[in-house]
């Protein structure tokens, strides 16, 4: 009987039955979890992709206008529509009560730093805000139940979990814009005073029509800021004088960051302008057949004869476009055109006929009726075949340019107009003259209403010793909500792209 005990026990036989027992549970939920994980996986990765698309689709919309909130939510809703298939559990689709869209400010500088849904980082910072005009960042996070959560093969709940496994994956993608056709000038912006009560962007006020039809002059007087000032920014070109003339910087301006740029060479800034008038002055009368170089397609300027620099006549028989009324240097411009009247005398002595009360047609508030800017005139005289028109004898000038011998310059991009940043300098003091990085007010479309003149016209046009006179200038459309869209459809380049 002990033998027979003793056999039992040092009997091996069927011993891998009991190890197969044993472990085989333990096997198949080491591959059930290897499934899950796997699973798990791929439905985060698919649904990363869908949260980076949704960040990208709202923050596209974060141009800055009034309505980019609104609009970036639509974004999100519209898209908030594929399903997976990795689970049966809830209706395989991400819904908009399971996605939280967060517009931010800005982000923490380290991608380490955690973020929460809320926008709070994890050193206390509150990235959030609802302010349109302020945001630049949309964070997209799918919450932990709904589309996030899927049924696992594991039996969890067994050992006393759930049989779901939650995901939460996170976007942050950001509005990146960027102007590339503009000139390296910054203009100071004539309707910011140190009472923020009255104080106003330059897109309040285009839009409330503040800036139609009054002429803004600018010249860099001395370095202090303030309207009727401009100054330079970085730019990617060696004569700022063909940077003025071709119309660009070389390079892309951030939107919201520009560069200052000490000193400003006013016989460069000045030669290059008058380009665009038929004017070439010094080095430039080689450039006088270089399509670049081109003059605009109207060159009416009140001058007889010349082609290297601003000489107006005197004796009212040809007319450039009128200045404005009552012009105040400590704002940098004039009073607003006050009738249709204000044109009689240009119209009679440049076309001989009485002034047709041409609509403003670029009247930012909607209207036609009010008398036309500078540049409404300008275009009209264009769209109806009125360049050819001579003026009063003995001058008889036209607009048709004579002295550019190249190719035929095109009406459409127009040569008289510059796009050029705004900046706040009673704000930005302190940013002005040094290569500081600032964030501008906004961009303008500016156009030249007249060439620039010396003081002392018997100097050579390049001489720095030579006296200036300031540019002439009209607004003519703004960056952001408020503008007519000229500016953003030709110029801005928009950008989302993701961080996190």
């Amino acid at each position: 009987m002990l033998g027979t005990i003793r056999a039992f026990w040092n009997d091996q036989r069927g011993i891998a039955m009991i190890l197969v027992a044993i472990m085989l549970p333990v096997l198949i939920g080491f591959a059930l979890l290897a499934i899950d994980m796997s699973r798990a996986n791929g439905l985060h990765n698919d649904l990363q992709k869908g949260v980076d698309g949704l960040a990208l689709a709202a923050a596209a919309e974060l141009d800055g206008r009034t309505d980019s909130i609104i609009r970036a939510n639509s974004a999100v809703a519209n898209l908030v529509s594929n399903g997976t298939l990795f689970s049966t559990s809830g209706s395989h689709a991400i819904v908009l009560a399971d996605v939280t869209v967060t517009y931010l400010t800005g982000i923490p500088a380290s991608d380490d730093t955690a973020l929460s849904a809320a926008g709070v980082d994890a050193n206390g910072v509150n990235w959030a805000s609802t302010d349109p005009k302020a945001v630049s960042f949309a964070e997209v996070t799918v919450k932990a139940a709904g589309a996030g959560s899927f049924a696992t093969i594991f039996p969890a709940s067994l050992l006393g979990s759930k049989d779901t496994m939650d995901i939460q994956p996170q976007a942050v993608a950001g509005f990146v814009q960027s102007i590339c056709e503009t000139v390296p000038l910054f203009m100071c912006n004539p309707f910011e005073t140190t009472d923020p009560s009255t104080s106003k962007t330059i897109q309040q006020a285009f839009a409330s029509g503040d800036t139609y039809g009054r002429e803004f002059r600018v010249l860099k007087v001395d370095s202090n800021p303030g309207p009727g000032n401009f100054g330079l920014i970085d730019n990617n070109l060696s004569s700022l004088r063909d940077a003025i003339a071709i119309g660009t910087s070389g390079t892309c301006y951030s939107r919201d960051s520009l560069t200052t740029k000490t000193g400003v060479t006013l016989g460069q800034v000045n030669t290059g302008l008058n380009v665009r008038f038929d004017l070439y002055s010094g080095s430039l009368n080689k450039n006088n057949k270089d399509f670049n170089y081109r003059p605009a397609t109207n060159v009416r300027k009140g001058q007889k004869t010349g082609c290297s620099k601003y000489d107006p006549v005197t004796d009212n028989t040809a007319l450039p476009l009128p200045p404005g009324a009552n012009y105040v240097d400590a704002k940098g411009m004039s009073d607003q055109i006050a009738s249709q009247g204000f044109w009689s005398s240009y119209w009679s002595i440049n076309h001989g006929t009485t002034y047709p009360n041409v609509p403003s047609a670029t009247n930012p508030t909607g209207t036609k009726t009010a008398p036309a800017s500078r540049y409404d005139v300008y275009k009209y005289e264009i769209s109806h075949g009125f360049v050819s028109d001579k003026s009063l004898a003995p001058t008889k000038e036209t607009g048709d340019p004579s002295c550019y011998k190249g190719d035929a310059p095109t009406v459409d991009p127009e040569r008289r107009l510059l796009n050029m940043a705004i900046v706040d300098c009673i704000a930005n003091d302190d940013k002005l003259n040094g290569h500081v990085a600032l964030k501008p007010d906004g961009y303008v479309s500016v156009f030249v209403n007249t060439p620039v003149q010396k003081q002392d016209n018997t100097k050579d046009p390049e001489d720095p010793s030579a006296g200036e006179k300031p540019i002439s200038l009209e607004i003519v459309d703004v960056d952001g909500g408020f503008a007519n869209n000229t500016l953003v459809d030709k110029a801005f380049r928009n950008e989302a792209q993701l961080y996190r």
